[in-house]
């Protein structure tokens, strides 16, 4: 058998696999966040870790599988973030995670050193405070302590893959969100790195994600229950990672939506897809010599989330089922929008200045009204997304859907309105990501393809769009984006 971590912003969804990929059971293990003014967004690594323990023992103890029966573990994280290791291979300071906003200036010097369009026909992604390099720039320039201690920089699932297995290494999906990858030469970008000011040598070795890094060390495997014979293959990124775990792991089969604490649309590709408008990005994909074009908006599911934390009378235990409920397709917002930027915005509006807002409140609204417009912001902002991709010549024509929010049949039938195609729920959503980890470690283990994937995630309910009501979200859509537009500048303007 085959155990996945998939490390997300609010926990660490694990899950046991026989080795063909298909799923035997599932954990998950919530660990917290930091949010705090001034774009801060943080975690402690040792939280991951102590969740990837926790979770190993009690899918052991759950299912009652002997360690000897395990065979491998592979482990997905969230991307585009800093962790900034000592000499010892411990982090230096917390983990800085992908919805941190704080490098604006070190986005701004990279710029100024590359220009922006340069560094997207490197890169393949725009220059971002929200990416890997520009976090690691702003420690060197804000926390010289800190900084005086490191040694080595990596993301969520290399930090576990090196408490697992005491090699540091990344693999090509996640090298290619950092901000440092160069994605045709497949390396780390000298140019990139010498414009940031960076020694090439904190970063680590890039590998397949099928590739073993090796053995469990006998500290990981006494920590997690398990023997020194299991084999950790590196796995990927938690985006590319859930194409796989939603059946996408060719062209072919189309594009999914992510409905996540930040959400993404995306689909498998022969070559990386370049946005004259640099709206767009492309990943490497686990899937070696593919790439995942992606559009991620920061906070899909997190907007979800606030509304319902916001409108329980428990924020601790947030009624999110029942408010989607309440939002049917019978309530009528009214001209009422929600601009969902939480975090700032990646795709398509790249503006970390960008806050969230509700745009024409009347007496009249209540909490219905309120979470339906939370639900339609982040269908029309994902609907400019959709539109991106097809003004560079994808074609989408349905999309499938992975990620807690794909759990609710008003939000599907929202985003079939807004989108104009039908919205399918896969089999497994909330697991997706460990799915497609499973897939890659079997593959990695020479147990099976990536083909098998498509069968271990099947379509169980389709969400047609209503014509009128698409006619009707077309016209808001507009009104969406000018909302944003006219509040721009006062976004950009607001106190520091």
């Amino acid at each position: 058998m085959l155990i996945a971590h998939d490390l997300g912003t609010t926990g660490n969804k694990a899950s046991l696999h026989h080795d063909d990929g298909r799923l035997i059971a599932a954990v998950t293990v919530p660990y917290p966040a930091h949010f705090a003014a001034g774009g801060i967004a943080e975690q402690n690594p040792d939280d991951w870790w102590n969740a990837v323990v926790a979770a190993t023992r009690d899918l052991l103890a759950r299912t009652a599988t002997a360690p000897s029966d395990v065979a491998g573990l592979v482990v997905s994280g969230q991307m585009m973030g800093a962790v900034l290791l000592d000499g010892d291979g411990e982090p230096a300071r917390p983990a800085i995670i992908w919805a941190d906003t704080r490098a604006g200036a070190q986005q701004r010097e990279l710029e100024a050193a590359l220009g922006a369009e340069r560094a997207y026909g490197i890169l393949g992604h725009r220059l971002n405070p929200t990416y890997s390099v520009e976090k690691i720039m702003w420690v060197r320039d804000n926390e010289p302590d800190v900084w005086s201690r490191v040694r080595r920089v990596c993301v969520a699932k290399d930090f576990i893959v090196l408490r697992l297995t005491g090699r540091l290494a990344t693999d090509r999906s996640d090298a290619s969100g950092m901000n440092a990858y160069d994605q045709a030469a497949g390396t780390w970008s000298s140019e990139v790195l010498a414009a940031a000011r960076l020694d090439p040598a904190l970063f680590p070795e890039i590998l397949e994600s099928t590739q073993i890094a090796g053995p469990l060390t006998p500290a990981a495997a006494e920590a997690l229950g398990l023997h020194t014979g299991v084999r950790v293959v590196m796995g990927g990124g938690d985006g590319p990672l859930a194409a796989v775990g939603s059946g996408v792991v060719a062209p072919e089969d189309g594009a999914y939506v992510c409905l996540g604490t930040s959400s993404w649309i995306s689909f498998a590709a022969d070559a990386p897809l370049h946005d004259p408008a640099m709206r767009t990005f492309t990943f490497d994909n686990v899937v070696p010599g593919s790439f995942v074009p992606t559009a991620t908006m920061q906070a899909g599911g997190a907007s979800v989330q606030w509304i319902a934390e916001a409108l329980s009378p428990d924020p601790a235990h947030p009624e999110t089922g029942r408010l989607t409920a309440e939002a049917s397709a019978d309530v009528d917002t009214d001209d009422l929008y929600f601009l969902p930027y939480l975090l700032g915005e990646r795709s398509p509006l790249w503006d970390p200045d960008a806050r969230g807002a509700f745009v024409g409140l009347a007496r009249h609204h209540g909490r219905a009204h309120l979470v339906r417009a939370v639900l339609e912001g982040t269908a029309f902002n994902l609907l400019t997304c959709i539109q991106a991709f097809r003004e560079s010549g994808a074609v989408i024509d349905r999309i499938d859907a992975v990620g807690g929010g794909a759990q609710s049949d008003v939000y599907l039938s929202v985003l079939a309105d807004v989108w104009g195609v039908p919205v399918r729920r896969r089999t497994i959503v909330e697991e997706a990501n460990s799915l497609g980890a499973a897939v890659t470690g079997a593959v990695g283990l020479g147990l099976t393809d990536f083909s098998a994937a498509r069968a271990l995630s099947e379509v169980t309910a389709e969400f047609t769009p209503d014509p009128a009501r698409h006619a009707v979200y077309a016209e808001r859509h507009a009104r969406f984006a000018d909302a944003y537009t006219a509040l721009a500048p006062w976004f950009a303007g607001r106190p520091r």
